[in-house]
């Protein structure tokens, strides 16, 4: 098993509490998590920003806003068409089967809510997870591409290992502390941001000391 809880701790010690997930309300954090796909964080802020100053930040006046309103506001976050439709599928859920009420979708279980969100086209594992454990508030661990590529190059993991192998590699040697998994997430996106990109910045990682020998 990685020792996780010492990669958690270098991380803290070199980057401080990253006091995520943005966002004023467990809806907006669910909006965020589909209109960041692809995208980067300050250009769903902009989209999120329009739709608040519109006042579209609930679900049924943005399930009722036409098509091309809602593509012309998310524009910032790239891939408005695509995100639009998929922010419109998950809309449907909440309003057809939820009334309206997101916070009784993201109250339910987190295997029945996860199936949910998965069942929504556009919505993959990483999404779901993003909103099952930032709007939700339920232990699940989020990975992404920094995540994966923190685990390959420290050999933590195989080439060939998927998302729910990464995913358990996670949350059985971990507690399953919501707190910690925010936090993690965020750290493992900072080093990955900073250090551990497609050409790797080893020299001043934090993480250098637990690479295998020789990938220096």
């Amino acid at each position: 098993m990685p020792p996780f809880l010492d990669v958690y701790h270098r991380l803290l010690d070199a980057f401080g509490p990253q006091h995520w997930w943005p966002g004023n309300s467990p809806f907006e954090v669910m909006v965020g998590a589909i209109l960041v796909q692809n995208t980067a964080w300050k250009n769903v802020e902009r989209a999120i920003s329009n739709l608040r100053e519109g006042g579209l930040l609930a679900p049924q006046p943005l399930y009722e806003l036409p098509e091309n309103e809602l593509c012309e506001l998310i524009r910032p976050a790239g891939y408005y068409r695509l995100k639009a439709g998929r922010l419109r599928n998950l809309l449907r859920l909440i309003v057809e089967e939820y009334n309206g009420d997101s916070m009784a979708l993201l109250d339910s279980n987190a295997q029945t809510l996860r199936e949910k969100l998965l069942s929504v086209k556009g919505i993959g594992p990483e999404t779901a997870d993003s909103i099952l454990l930032y709007a939700a508030g339920k232990p699940s661990f989020v990975i992404d591409t920094y995540t994966h590529r923190v685990l390959i190059r420290h050999g933590w993991i195989g080439d060939d290992a998927d998302y729910y192998q990464m995913k358990d590699l996670f949350e059985l040697g971990l507690p399953q502390d919501v707190a910690l998994y925010n936090e993690y997430h965020a750290l493992l996106v900072r080093v990955g941001h900073l250090y551990c990109r497609r050409t790797p910045r080893c020299t001043d990682c934090p993480l250098r000391g637990m690479l295998p020998d020789g990938a220096l």
